[in-house]
C-alpha cells in the first residue's frame, strides 16, 4: 500500500467510525454563521452565472437574459432534475448548474447548496457518511469516491465545492486534488475552497478531532490554485467564533475560460 493510499484508508476509517456523532454535531451548523452562508450564496450566484454564459456562448440561450435567480431557500423549492455525474456536458445539464460537493460528509452543505438553486450532489470517501446523507436527503444524490480520482467526465460541472475537505490532503498532494477539480470543471466554472487558515504561519498539521488535517495560509492556497489554471474571484477570512479554535479561510476561484 502506498503512502497516499494509506492516508486515504486512514481518513475513511476515521470518518466511518464517527459518522453518526459527526452528523448529529454538523446538523444545522451553518445557522449561526451568517458570513459562511453569505459566501456560499455568493458562490451559488457565480455558478449560476457561469452556466448562463456557457449556454449563451454555445447558442442554447434565446436571449441574453439570465435564468431567474433561485433567491431564498423557500424560492428554490426542491432539488429539481439531477444529471448523472459525467453523463452530460456543461450546457446539457438540465435546469440548474451541476455542482459537486467533494468531501460532503453527511450531506448538510450539499443540501444547502441545492436550496441556493444548484443541482448539487455529494461525493465522500466514507461509505458510512454517504449512507447517512442518502437517508437524510433522499431527494439528492450521493456517491462514494475520492476527490483526487473522480468518476466524472472532463469539463462536465459548473461548480466544485471543497468545504473543509481539502484540509485532510497532505500539502505535497494538494496539487493533485486541485488538478482534478480543474479537470471536471467546465471552462469558466467555479471552485469554492473552505479551510482552516494559518493566520500568517506556514502550512502546518494540527490536532483535528477525526483525522490528520492542515491549516493553510490563504495566499499560499490561492497561489497553488492559480498555478493550476484558476483565477481568484474573491476571498473571505473569518475570525473564530464561539467554540472555534482557528481562523477560517474561503476562496472562490474560476477555471480559465476557452479563448474565442
Amino acid at each position: 500500500m502506498t503512502e497516499r493510499s494509506e492516508h486515504l484508508s486512514a481518513t475513511t476509517e476515521a470518518y466511518d467510525a464517527v459518522a453518526d456523532l459527526y452528523a448529529e454535531l454538523a446538523r444545522d451548523y451553518l445557522d449561526p454563521l451568517p458570513l459562511d452562508r453569505a459566501f456560499l450564496a455568493a458562490y451559488a450566484e457565480y455558478a449560476r452565472g457561469a452556466r448562463d454564459r456557457a449556454e449563451w456562448s454555445s447558442g442554447v440561450g434565446a436571449t441574453t437574459e439570465p435564468e431567474p435567480s433561485a433567491g431564498t431557500a423557500a424560492e428554490a423549492g426542491t432539488a429539481g432534475p439531477t444529471a448523472e455525474p459525467g453523463a452530460a456536458a456543461v450546457i446539457e445539464a438540465p435546469g440548474r448548474p451541476l455542482v459537486a460537493e467533494l468531501g460532503c460528509g453527511p450531506g448538510y452543505v450539499t443540501a444547502h447548496l441545492a436550496k441556493l438553486g444548484l443541482d448539487a450532489f455529494g461525493v465522500d470517501l466514507s461509505p458510512a457518511m454517504i449512507d447517512l446523507a442518502r437517508k437524510t436527503y433522499s431527494d439528492l444524490r450521493f456517491e462514494v469516491g475520492s476527490m483526487d480520482a473522480l468518476d466524472i467526465a472532463d469539463g462536465s460541472l459548473q461548480g466544485v465545492v471543497s468545504w473543509y475537505s481539502i484540509i485532510h490532503t497532505p500539502p505535497e498532494e494538494v496539487h493533485a486534488s486541485i488538478a482534478e477539480f480543474g479537470r471536471v470543471l467546465a471552462p469558466g466554472g467555479h471552485l469554492l475552497l473552505g479551510f482552516f487558515e494559518s493566520a500568517g504561519d506556514p502550512v502546518a498539521q494540527f490536532d483535528h478531532r477525526v483525522a490528520p488535517a492542515y491549516r493553510w495560509p490563504i495566499d499560499d492556497l490561492a497561489t497553488r490554485t492559480s498555478e493550476a489554471g484558476f483565477t481568484e474571484v474573491g476571498r473571505m477570512l473569518r475570525e473564530p467564533g464561539a467554540g472555534e479554535r482557528f481562523r477560517r479561510g474561503h476562496l472562490i476561484m474560476r477555471r480559465a475560460a476557452l479563448q474565442s
